[in-house]
């Protein structure tokens, strides 16, 4: 059933990607690119971004911090005064495994800022351009959660609860801006190869390619989903891992501990 309006022609469609410089965020731009929309990356590294530009005729380059909230409210001012926006993807991340025995509150408060503060400012800049909009053009808010953040899991005390709190926010969202006519959905992967995963010292089940991810979050796009979790071999045993009553539920992450 679709929850949103399908995205399925990109041919001249405007769309922000906000943490574009590597990964699932940039492979995602390329793909996007490819179907005839115009592209904008930001990301604090200036270098990647106008390399990106480089390859992909048409894209632009917007360098930005996301924990600057009057950056990223200028910044959506800007492109607003150029245009419509009609998706706007946040995908900005920061990831270091912690956990409890090793707490670093500056790294916990760091994937705070930019995993889900980053959001928020995001989101106080968009939405009411969005709004905005005459009716049937107010365009579509995606948030780049993960699994992770469906239940708390070894070595994710920073990490984890950042991306619990954006499935949070994205479900709000939809609920408060659905009637609205703005489309909101939620990315949800497991492991994806990119230079933040690669920090793991574990192996990652079912690890995909960002290129891969980003043809799981068109698809999605097209099919008007709320949900896009991928891939479907690994998140499905996440999902029902979610569903585990406390005391399976711990025993269940106890093993995968001692994996």
């Amino acid at each position: 059933m679709a929850l949103n309006s399908r995205m399925q022609d990109w041919r001249g469609r405007t769309v922000w990607l906000v943490g574009a410089s590597t990964g699932i965020g940039r492979a995602t731009a390329s793909a996007l690119h490819a179907q005839g929309a115009k592209v904008v990356v930001s990301a604090r590294n200036a270098d990647a971004l106008s390399a990106f530009v480089d390859t992909h005729p048409g894209a632009l380059a917007l360098p930005l911090d996301v924990t600057d909230a009057r950056a990223v409210k200028a910044a959506a001012a800007g492109l607003a005064a150029q245009g419509a926006l009609d998706c706007v993807l946040y995908c900005a991340g920061h990831y270091h495994a912690m956990d409890a025995l090793h707490i670093d509150l500056g790294d916990l408060v760091r994937h705070n800022e930019v995993n889900y503060l980053g959001a928020l400012y995001l989101l106080d800049a968009v939405v009411p351009h969005l709004l905005a909009r005459p009716l049937g053009q107010r365009g579509h808010i995606s948030l780049m959660g993960s699994v992770a953040g469906y239940r708390g899991l070894p070595n994710s005390l920073a990490y984890g609860p950042t991306k619990a709190a954006l499935i949070n926010l994205a479900e709000t969202l939809y609920l408060d801006l659905h009637a609205q006519g703005v489309g909101v959905s939620l990315i949800n992967p497991g492991f994806v190869n990119t230079p933040l995963t690669q920090q793991n010292q574990f192996k990652m089940p079912a690890l995909i390619t960002p290129e891969q991810a980003a043809r799981e979050i068109l698809k999605g796009w097209a099919r008007g989903e709320f949900e896009i979790h991928f891939p479907k071999r690994f998140t499905r045993w996440m999902k029902a891992l979610r569903l585990l009553p406390y005391p399976l539920f711990f025993a269940a992450t106890r093993r995968l501990r001692q994996a």
